[in-house]
């Protein structure tokens, strides 16, 4: 499938509309006491622990990050707006070091 424009890290600010893709230069893997992220332009890779490597699973499936907010509040039996917040807060981690992008139309 095509990938639709998409918004640099200099422009976005990620939101609950927004919708997160990991682009095809990352790939990462979870194991059980982390996920691996690595940048394949840049070869850095980075380590997420388990609950931020499920909020990255979850958003990379997810319309926008307001709905996978909504799934990870029910599956981590959190407030929405904590876990909304805490996905922003990690969705623009990610984006400020190349490893998700924002879709324009999210």
């Amino acid at each position: 499938m095509p990938e639709g424009p998409s918004v640099t890290p200099t422009e976005a600010v990620p939101d609950r509309g927004s919708r997160v893709r990991v682009p095809a230069h990352v790939v990462h893997r979870s194991f059980p006491t982390e996920t691996v992220v690595l940048n394949l332009e840049t070869g850095i890779y980075h380590g997420l622990n388990p609950t931020a490597g499920r909020m990255l699973e979850t958003v990379e499936g997810a319309e926008t990050i307001g709905r996978a907010a909504a799934l990870l509040a029910a599956e981590f039996k959190q407030p929405r707006s904590l876990v909304e917040h805490d996905l922003c807060e990690l969705c623009r981690a990610l984006l400020e070091r190349g490893l998700v992008v924002l879709d324009a139309e999210g």
